[in-house]
């Protein structure tokens, strides 16, 4: 995948936090409804900004644990400096009343983003600049992608995809090394945004005009897009004892769930619902469907009124806000409606109890697919014809809750589970 250059090089640095790490949560939010195609054109490098072995291993390990699959196909990578990277920061001048640990905190910050810049200015086109304790809009990827054609041909240092410090900066990946240069001249001196801001002074500003026309010729130079892609929702600062409550007031509404047309059915789970997440609202696509902690045996069912002849199943547990609340363990089954067609199959076949649906006490089940990454995505083999109902099946017990944000069945008629969610799709979305 990734051996070769991509449009899109995320940037990540993550430092060791006295109060909580929002690494894992963040990558998931970016990664969280990237489709195979996206994935293919992103890589995201994470920078450990720490030169304690063992803290490197331990992040290095959790990604890995997190996310293996995105680890090995080379989409995320992990990155740590030399041990002798950093400079001495005993020493450093105090300036424009920052105390001595912000100074040490600001100016290591600076070589953070160089060394990351450095790195990843041949990895693809373009480099988007993040931070560790972010939470990515759905469907950032292309809209990024969009509005960067938009004006690929116009004159500009940087697009903003966030209006917060550093965050959501994007940066011509050829640029990159003249960027670094100037902030690695001045490091000591200002943080980092402050210093792109003088980037954008040298290049265009005539110091025998006034402020109002430098300021004219600097907006020439970045654009702001919105609304913002990226929303900061870490509470502790990177800086011991710092709190930030800083929100980007131009991120907006973020989806949560996602709605289709889906077939009348009768639906009963074995699951409790919070606050009235239940899954008829997620059926009918007026809301997700959050359950309590599911235990071994715990089953959704769906009960067709009408039995439907489907091509295959899409199903998306967790969302862009609760993306660790997913479905683990979980099998899929399907009922085909004539229990004859099974001899056709070529299905994995094996008998369990359906008594909630069946008029007989046994009838026998097809397991088609599995929950991996919180997704269960599969083909219905065409031979079982009509499908009387679709059972999700928890295999084990699970140390966090449920959440079902997408249903989606595909019928032989339909071109596939992206034509349905181009055509049927409601969007429905809350503040956060």
């Amino acid at each position: 995948m990734n051996g070769c250059t991509v449009s899109l090089v995320l940037g990540v640095p993550t430092v060791r936090r006295q109060k909580q790490s929002y690494l894992v949560n963040t990558v998931s939010s970016l990664i969280f409804d990237l489709t195979p195609a996206q994935k293919n054109d992103i890589v995201i490098v994470i920078f450990v900004a720490e030169t304690d072995g063992a803290f490197v291993s331990s992040v290095t390990e959790s990604i890995q644990k997190s996310f293996p699959d995105d680890v090995k196909s080379g989409l995320i990578e992990v990155i740590s400096p030399s041990t002798h990277y950093y400079p001495d920061f005993t020493n450093l001048k105090e300036t424009f009343g920052d105390s001595k640990e912000r100074v040490r905190w600001r100016t290591k910050q600076n070589l953070d983003y160089s060394f990351l810049m450095l790195y990843a200015q041949h990895k693809g086109t373009y480099y988007i600049q993040l931070e560790d304790d972010i939470v990515a809009k759905s469907g950032y990827s292309d809209t990024i992608k969009g509005y960067v054609q938009q004006v690929v041909t116009e004159q500009w240092l940087y697009l903003e995809f966030s209006q917060l410090g550093f965050i959501g900066k994007l940066f011509r990946a050829s640029d990159l090394p003249r960027i670094v240069e100037f902030v690695l001249m001045f490091h000591k001196d200002k943080p980092i945004d402050w210093l792109l801001d003088h980037i954008l002074w040298v290049k265009v500003c005539n110091p025998e005009k006034d402020a109002k026309h430098c300021s004219n010729e600097k907006a020439k130079l970045k654009r702001t897009f919105k609304p913002s892609q990226f929303q900061h929702v870490g509470l502790h600062s990177s800086l011991p004892g710092k709190i930030q409550n800083l929100k980007d007031k131009d991120f907006g509404k973020q989806i949560l769930f996602k709605a289709h047309n889906n077939p009348v059915a009768v639906l009963s789970t074995s699951l409790k619902d919070y606050q009235g997440h239940s899954l008829d609202k997620a059926y009918r696509g007026e809301d997700f469907f959050w359950g309590l902690t599911p235990v071994k045996g715990d089953h959704v069912l769906i009960t067709f009124s009408q039995p439907q002849t489907i091509k295959g199943y899409f199903f998306r547990s967790g969302n862009i806000e609760t993306n660790g609340d997913k479905f683990y363990n979980t099998t899929v089954e399907v009922l085909p409606n004539d229990v004859s067609t099974l001899g056709t199959s070529t299905d994995v076949a094996y008998p369990t109890y359906f008594s909630d649906i069946c008029s007989i006490n046994i009838c026998v089940c097809l397991y088609t697919g599995s929950f991996v990454n919180g997704i269960a995505e599969g083909e219905v083999d065409g031979a079982l014809r009509e499908i009387a109902a679709i059972r999700l099946v928890v295999q084990s017990d699970s140390d966090v809750w449920v959440l079902l944000s997408e249903f989606l069945k595909l019928k032989q008629t339909s071109e596939s589970h992206k034509d349905l969610n181009n055509n049927n799709n409601k969007q429905k979305a809350k503040h956060m």
